[in-house]
């Protein structure tokens, strides 16, 4: 077979996931960001689906390859456009599945549409294994490139094109596929002409309103809110793979944006313009005429607490957002600022699309703006500091809704924060601030982390190296390298007495100095500091309602606070306010895999059973379904957590993704492409012995990794990103061709007795990697990612011994190739 036929694997195969990927950006713009774990659970459940269709019509689908594949091929382009525009316009809003189960019935609406072009994507490629049983490994190696080609080649897209360009140009890349596969064939000429001709409809002449999210934005997210507002309207928008920005000016109720402001503050802010991030978190660009008055109101906010200990400052700025810290620190008369900023776009608008109105703060000579992840600079900074700012960037609602508990986030971990004190000159200082919710959780458990990073540093009395202070709404945290002396906590007190802020640590605090002025029933955070920094923690942790322990590196979930015990109270709440105590984000994850569970087993179990005369003894097709369901587990659980391992390597999350998707789906196709000569060189003709030697080799580097990466980044952080791009190739590449050998070994040992198993094998397979998908993000959150990989390895180990034993003479037989044995179809 030329590789030319398997070309329109590859192309649907590309599509496909670049549609997933695709979905993740665009639900983080008209929902929240978790949705990303039901994208992918709908994605994977389309894949098994699809293999339960093509079992029982695989022989008039064979018999009809290049007109069935060609037709598949078609009708992902058209669903992967009707099926998201139909789904935006379902009035489903996941904030209301708390106390509102009508939601759960649009929920189940929206699974039906999304799966339609994961369906027919797969479909295709379940066709392909069926026609070409002695090519199993060369049609998943096409499968696998294509697919790290799509998964890289969409966060390339999205750097040029708005999401709903990009998703027009993914439906007519079906298309394409379905031309392709038509191509050559007389009778199917027409099919292929008319695919192309959809293809080119699709790209350029769509109506941008049919994929366009803003309309259907969820109505609690900030941008939505802010646009109802007479006279409201935006000015200006920016898109990447890191947000959707959304610049917006209201001139009849103008933004005055300032978290944390005290309440005894008189001045009026400058005019605002607001800045929201795929329509949620929201920064200010505030109008700045060079006046350091302008910025008065700034110096009562709890962020400018650091600027009464400290005098002109050299400090870093993590999280340079819309330019507010910036605007503070040159009120404060900082020496230096050194402003480190994520988004491109957003450097963009500040410093040049907006600079007159920003008054070019980011262009002052001693204002310095950085391109980088908050801990990718830190670790490779030569520069001390006196000051170390982390402003508050991610919205309230946000944050009271519990939608970020599902996010990944390194800022905030043990480990982060002993970056953070390196750089810091001896009386140096870090100040952190974040949203005030009650009861507390975020600033506890910020709190607890700092702790631990201090006596990691060998700090025998951190209490005496932190301050932490309230307003109505906000919280600032303050870490010191050296102890506050006594002139420190008397201008700690008298901030706060100025602004009406209330202490709730320092270092000689009493019961009877906390709580005066924005009064809660009782001083949560002060009794948690006392509970944290003495003999109790442990049991202070344990008892707490939400889940306070110290974020680390091997599970950063910092706004991960859900604890089941509390559920029940919680749910009595509901209806009185409680929703917003529920970190939901936790929940629906819960609900998405026992939903994902559920399908799964009527996608396999039911057609397994109603074929159970097809598919031969009983004994031998549980083994055969016991052995891809460990396999498509296997897979993703370490795929998932080797991506969060080069997030700091790569300085950021986005790049992570793409480079370590991309990588392991390509040399894991290339690893589909030589299982044969190794089972042939190195298992002696026997596949189980193959896929036996192939997973020790797996182990033994899943094993090294966990142990030598940490040395292996912290010593390569310094180099640009192209290098470290190309050495996380070179590090995935051993482990992913290894990983990519199991499958179509195991799938050509299984094809050799029952051809009729194959499109199970690819089913069952598919439908673990739903469950895989969700279950590696919540083992993360309890067990750690080094606990999820030790899992992996230990369903690879197992894998082997479900083939042992079972039609051993017929492992002749695949010495030199796949050779079914159609006796047994």
């Amino acid at each position: 077979m030329r590789a030319g036929h398997l070309l329109p694997v590859s192309l649907i195969s590309a599509a496909t996931l670049a549609h997933e990927v695709l979905l993740m950006r665009l639900f983080s713009i008209i929902q929240w960001h978790h949705f990303a774990y039901m994208i992918i659970s709908i994605a994977l459940l389309g894949f098994g689906a699809s293999g339960t269709f093509v079992a029982f019509a695989r022989r008039p689908l064979v018999e009809r390859y290049p007109a069935a594949f060609a037709a598949s091929a078609a009708l992902f382009g058209i669903t992967a456009v009707a099926s998201f525009a139909g789904a935006e316009r379902l009035p489903f809003n996941a904030l209301e599945i708390v106390w509102n189960p009508g939601q759960l019935g649009w929920l189940a609406a929206s699974y039906a549409l999304l799966i339609l072009p994961f369906f027919f994507g797969a479909t295709c490629i379940g066709l392909a294994f069926s026609r070409h049983p002695r090519e199993i490994g060369r049609v998943y190696a096409f499968d696998l490139v294509g697919a790290g080609i799509g998964a890289l080649g969409t966060v390339g897209l999205l750097f040029l094109v708005f999401p709903s360009a990009a998703l027009r140009f993914v439906a007519a890349l079906g298309f394409a596929a379905a031309a392709l596969a038509a191509t050559g064939m007389a009778r199917h000429r027409w099919l292929a002409a008319g695919s192309g001709l959809a293809a080119a409809v699709i790209a350029v002449w769509l109506p941008p309103s049919w994929t366009a999210p803003g309309p259907y934005m969820s109505q609690y997210k900030g941008l939505r809110m802010a646009l109802e507002v007479p006279n409201a309207r935006v000015v200006e928008e920016r898109s990447s793979p890191l947000g959707l920005l959304t610049v917006v000016e209201s001139p009849a109720v103008p933004f005055r944006y300032a978290p944390g402001l005290s309440l005894a503050n008189t001045q009026e802010p400058p005019a605002q313009l607001a800045v929201f991030t795929d329509g949620d978190s929201i920064t200010a660009i505030t109008a700045y005429g060079g006046d350091p008055a302008t910025g008065a109101y700034l110096d009562r906010t709890t962020a400018a607490l650091p600027y009464r200990i400290l005098e002109r400052p050299r400090m870093l700025i993590l999280g340079a957002g819309g330019g507010e810290q910036v605007l503070l620190a040159l009120r404060a008369g900082a020496d230096t600022v050194d402003a480190v900023e994520v988004n491109p776009q957003m450097i963009d608008l500040v410093r040049n699309r907006f600079a007159d109105f920003a008054g070019g703060i980011f262009s002052r000579p001693n204002v310095h703006l950085h391109l980088a992840e908050a801990r990718a600079f830190a670790a490779t900074t030569g520069e001390r500091y006196d000051l170390i700012q982390m402003p508050l960037l991610d919205s309230f609602s946000a944050a009271a809704a519990g939608v970020q508990s599902m996010h990944e986030n390194y800022t905030y971990t043990v480990e982060a924060l002993r970056d953070y004190l390196a750089v810091l000159r001896p009386d140096g200082v870090i100040a952190i601030t974040r949203w005030l919710r009650a009861p507390p959780r975020d600033i506890l458990k910020l709190f607890a982390t700092a702790t631990a990073a201090l006596e990691a540093d060998g700090v025998a009395e951190p209490g005496r190296h932190l301050a932490l202070i309230r307003s109505w709404n906000t919280s600032t945290l303050l870490v010191a390298k050296s102890p506050f002396t006594g002139e420190d906590v008397a201008a700690i007190r008298g901030f706060a007495a100025e602004n009406f802020f209330d202490i709730s640590w320092t270092p000689g605090i009493s019961a009877s100095d906390v709580n005066r002025y924005n009064q809660l029933d009782q001083e949560y955070l002060y009794e948690g500091a006392v509970a944290l920094l003495g003999p109790e923690r442990a049991d202070f942790t344990e008892r707490y309602k939400f889940n306070i322990a110290p974020a680390t590196d091997n599970q950063p979930y910092f706004f991960d606070f859900f604890r089941w015990r509390a559920l029940p109270e919680l749910l009595t709440l509901r209806t009185q306010g409680g929703a917003a105590m529920l970190d939901w984000g936790y929940l629906i994850l819960v609900t998405t895999l026992v939903q994902a569970a559920i399908l799964s087993a009527v996608l396999i179990l039911l057609p397994l059973w109603l074929r159970r005369r097809a598919l031969g003894r009983t004994v031998h097709r549980l083994r055969f379904g016991l052995y891809f369901l460990a396999l498509g587990l296997a897979f993703l659980f370490i795929e998932i957590a080797f991506i969060q391992r080069f997030v700091l390597f790569l300085g950021h999350p986005l790049y992570a993704v793409a480079v370590v998707l991309a990588g392991f789906l390509a040399f894991a196709g290339l690893g589909s492409a030589v299982a044969a000569r190794w089972m042939a060189a190195v298992g002696r003709g026997s596949a189980v012995r193959g896929i036996a030697l192939a997973v020790v080799v797996i182990a033994f580097l899943a094993a090294t990794y966990l142990l030598a990466l940490p040395l292996i980044f912290e010593r390569l952080l310094a180099l640009p990103d192209a290098a470290k791009i190309a050495i996380a190739l070179l590090l995935i590449a051993p482990l992913a061709v290894f990983m990519g050998m199991p499958f179509p070994l195991g799938l050509g040992y299984v094809a050799a007795r029952s051809e009729a198993f194959i499109p199970w094998a690819w089913g069952i397979n598919g439908c673990a990697s739903v469950l895989s998908a969700i279950l590696a993000a919540l083992l993360a959150m309890h067990v750690g990612f080094t606990g999820v990989v030790t899992i992996a390895t230990i369903l690879y180990l197992v894998a082997p011994a479900l083939l042992a034993g079972s039609w051993d003479r017929y492992d002749q037989q695949t010495s030199q190739g796949f050779v079914p044995d159609r006796n047994r179809s």
